[in-house]
């Protein structure tokens, strides 16, 4: 299978003909402000646009498609025919079949699945962007980095690098949060299971950030040639961690892969694919959700007053949290045959993007959907892991980091304060932050 990355949203985790490009949606913004949803001819709105969830825009269109147009059609030019689902039921059936919506094809947006890629587009491949068995066999490889009894093991070393962390944050002066804790924390946590050099560590999330970003003028990435580069320099790196592993194997990722017998003779563009797959998985979700952890808690702070009063209610928060953030906000599929999906006939090759973002917030399933409610009670009811066999592998290895997270704050911190609107990345794919100015006042000894 062959995959690229794409323009505007790819999870740098998909594994198809689809090219490094995100077929006309960033092309097509324009300045100006956002029309609000109502305004906007149904058949004309584009849920994929980078500036909807960039400007935190993204909420009126798709409860506009939840109620008048759940499983909405569009055709573009480069994209040629996808479908959003928009609602939870859908979207929830369409992802426990395999067997009629591949993501062999690719799981974000992409050129249509009978043409060819653009010459010079990087092609890739991963393991969540194939079927059984291919996924199967390849998954099953890695999946002992985070077994219970492995998250047993690493559950002391996260808890003392997040206390680090935390003491070491100014008191009464703003700083960034995405930076100086999601980011740290994620990174330190992908070293440990890369075991790659700690000094270094950066490196992973520049190399997840260049894989999803959208290339634009002062950007992430200013071009495709710059992001092919970087992750051919990803790849080079990461051969030489490979040829050493081969030599003293550990019980590291990288290890797993060179001594797997479904993976040791991997080709280098399926490496890189699988290398990206688990540096963008070990990065985005966690990252992401322990910025909008914090936010979520400023925009509804009787959650916060109710949480500071029961700690023990934290384990709630963080699922509620995931729901409430959606760091991914969709995955795509391709239709294997002439199907229906609420009501719509799905031809065999379209795109289907399930709006894991939508889905979250759909008030048939979730009551005040909108709100955050560290007590709801079908809170783990949420889409934002996946169903079926491509359920996120790292979930639970990212509810450990948050729970620990906030077990450490809670000891530390009065509160955490928000001091701005948080910027967020310009993506329709990672819905994450990309810087969060805030100011902590510490706990009184």
């Amino acid at each position: 299978m062959s995959e690229a990355v794409n323009d505007d949203a790819v999870k740098s985790a998909e594994a198809s003909p689809a090219p490094l490009r995100m077929p006309g949606v960033a092309d097509t913004e324009q300045a100006g402000e956002i029309p609000k949803a109502q305004d906007v001819p149904l058949e004309e709105i584009i849920p994929l646009r980078p500036r909807l969830f960039a400007e935190n825009r993204w909420q009126e269109y798709f409860e506009r498609l939840r109620k008048e147009d759940p499983v909405h059609f569009n055709e573009t030019e480069i994209a040629g025919r996808f479908w959003s689902l928009t609602r939870y039921a859908d979207i929830k059936k369409v992802d426990s079949d395999w067997q009629n919506f591949s993501s062999a094809k690719g799981i974000t947006i992409g050129f249509p699945v009978d043409a060819e890629p653009p010459e010079g587009v990087l092609q890739i491949s991963m393991f969540i962007a194939q079927d059984p068995p291919v996924h199967d066999v390849q998954r099953k490889t890695v999946t002992g980095v985070v077994a219970p009894n492995n998250l047993a093991k690493l559950e002391p070393l996260i808890r003392e690098r997040t206390a680090r962390v935390l003491d070491s944050l100014p008191e009464g002066e703003a700083f960034d949060w995405v930076d100086n804790v999601s980011i740290e924390l994620t990174t330190m946590m992908l070293a440990t299971l890369f075991d790659f050099p700690f000094e270094e560590r950066r490196k992973l999330t520049r190399w997840s950030d260049v894989a999803t970003a959208v290339p634009q003028p002062g950007g992430v990435i200013e071009t495709m040639d710059q992001r092919r580069e970087e992750l051919l320099e990803c790849l080079e790196y990461f051969t030489n961690l490979w040829e050493e592993r081969k030599r003293n194997p550990g019980d590291d990722l990288v290890s797993m892969l060179a001594h797997g017998e479904e993976t040791k003779d991997m080709q280098p563009m399926e490496f890189l694919g699988n290398l990206i797959l688990l540096i963008v998985g070990g990065n985005d979700t966690t990252r992401n959700t322990m910025s909008g952890s914090v936010y979520a808690l400023n925009r509804f702070s009787e959650q916060y007053d109710k949480l500071i009063a029961n700690p023990e209610l934290i384990p709630k928060m963080v699922a509620e949290v995931i729901r409430w953030q959606t760091p991914l906000a969709y995955m795509r599929r391709t239709a294997n045959q002439d199907c229906e999906v609420g009501g719509k006939q799905i031809k065999q090759g379209d795109q289907v993007l399930m709006w894991y973002v939508s889905g979250n917030r759909d008030e048939d399933v979730f009551e005040n959907a909108d709100e955050l409610d560290i007590e709801r009670p079908n809170v783990r009811q949420h889409l934002s892991f996946g169903f079926g066999i491509h359920r996120c592998m790292g979930n639970r290895l990212a509810e450990l980091q948050l729970r620990v997270l906030w077990e450490e704050i809670l000891k530390r911190f009065e509160k955490i304060e928000v001091l701005e609107e948080p910027q967020r990345t310009y993506s329709s794919f990672v819905k994450g932050y990309t810087h969060m100015p805030v100011k902590i006042t510490r706990k009184q000894s």
